[in-house]
């Protein structure tokens, strides 16, 4: 059973604390189950949870000695509960005690980082709801394209969150599994029975087959999904950084009453948080590379992947939980300028409509050559003298002939635009929204 505290941080599942609970708890319960199918007597395995216990310090001190983490643990609680105490690790190799004990840290830190992940997730619904038909320009190509509101823009990115809540959950679930299986994974010396009676008091699912250790690719595939949630945050903080560049100026990261931008220029305010996800996850993409390179090992076993690990999973768990955290302040908090948003849409003077008039055209007669002709014909002309791209396209002869000014003003219908908007945001949240 995973350690619990009255204050679930993250980076308390990474502590030498947290991690030599777990480490006692799998002893203890693999001496109860020896005890339950008669391999060990029974007051031996009552003795040793009455007397099993650890002195971090004393630990480190046998390891210098003995340059072996297990067994300095072993030594020192197996001194402490006395002739019962031989009965500890009977059988086991040392990774099935570390590969259990990670997978209920992995397990911890996963659901931790879920927690956020949905915290995150309803945030971003409230915010695509209340922006919902505030409009804006859709940009492709870093272009003016068409109208888009910043709502459907924030669905989008619940949309993502709420597909990395279900990676995560799979990943979770994939590395959550323990063993007991000895040196080669022959389980010579263990009974099996015992090895699913401590998995599921740790709440854990057995491994099936395995070498000395559990398969990486289950490692892997967590960190990778890591590294995916940590790339959807750097899309989604890198368009604010975009929407807050000052000839911008729709969006913004929250800048606090006595934050300061710059040491040399008073007026800025920089997007420093978003910049810093963005940095960040560049970290968990390297440490997911390197999880890569942990799953092929020499034959049943090295212990190359060993180092690696006790570094990147910590790292890139409390790294995550960091970023989704301050991320999700940012998307609270975001400020929203929709006056730019609108100058912004008309700033090319009507230009984004200029699919709409393409298809009115064909709608009416022309061929789609003739239409694209035209209309780019007149959006060319308003890119390059500034005058109005509706004006052009009334004065075009031949769309004069042929339409008034009522029928022309109609294709700038900005609603027009946005009438499945709505319909978009029942399909993805439900009718109920």
């Amino acid at each position: 059973m995973i350690p619990r505290y009255s204050v679930p941080e993250i980076t308390k599942i990474w502590s030498e604390q947290y991690k030599f609970d777990l480490w006692r708890e799998i002893e203890v319960l693999y001496c109860e189950g020896m005890a339950e199918r008669g391999l060990i007597p029974k007051r031996a395995a009552r003795e040793i949870r009455a007397r099993a216990g650890f002195n971090i310090k004393r630990i480190e001190r046998i390891e210098d000695r003995v340059r072996h983490d297990v067994i300095a643990f072993l030594t020192d609680m197996s001194s402490r509960i006395g002739p019962s105490g031989r009965y500890l690790h009977l059988g086991m190799t040392s990774s099935d005690l570390l590969d259990t004990a990670l997978a209920c840290q992995m397990t911890a830190a996963g659901r931790e980082i879920l927690a956020r992940l949905r915290v995150l997730r309803s945030v971003l619904r409230r915010q695509a709801i209340r922006y919902r038909r505030t409009p804006m320009v859709g940009r492709t190509h870093g272009m003016h394209a068409e109208p888009i509101t910043f709502g459907l823009k924030l669905l989008v990115w619940y949309e993502e969150m709420d597909r990395n809540v279900e990676r995560l959950s799979r990943a979770i679930e994939e590395v959550r599994v323990g063993k007991m299986t000895g040196a080669v994974g022959t389980q010579t010396h263990i009974d099996p029975r015992v090895e699913r009676f401590v998995m599921r008091k740790m709440g854990l699912k057995t491994a099936r087959v395995t070498t000395q250790i559990i398969q990486r690719d289950r490692h892997a595939a967590y960190m990778a999904t890591l590294a995916v949630i940590g790339a959807s945050l750097e899309k989604m903080a890198m368009e604010i950084r975009s929407l807050q560049r000052t000839d911008i100026a729709e969006a913004e990261e929250p800048f606090t009453r006595s934050q300061k931008g710059s040491s040399a220029m008073p007026h800025k305010r920089n997007p420093i948080l978003c910049e810093r996800i963005c940095g960040m996850a560049r970290i968990l993409r390297a440490n997911a590379h390197a999880a890569m390179e942990d799953v092929a090992l020499w034959h049943e076993r090295d212990i190359s992947h060993s180092s690696v690990e006790r570094v990147i999973i910590p790292d890139s768990t409390m790294l995550l939980a960091y970023m989704l955290e301050k991320f999700t302040w940012i998307m609270e908090n975001v400020r929203v300028n929709k006056r730019s948003m609108r100058a912004n849409l008309n700033r090319t003077g009507g230009l984004v409509f200029s699919e709409h008039a393409l298809l009115f055209l064909v709608d009416h007669g022309f061929s789609r050559e003739a239409a694209y002709a035209i209309v780019q014909g007149a959006a060319m002309e308003s890119a390059k003298t500034g005058a109005s791209f509706r004006e052009l396209l009334a004065a075009d002869r031949r769309l004069r002939s042929r339409f008034d000014k009522d029928e022309i003003d109609a294709l700038f219908d900005l609603d027009a635009h946005l009438k499945k908007i709505d319909s978009i945001f029942r399909r993805t949240l439900g009718r109920k929204n």
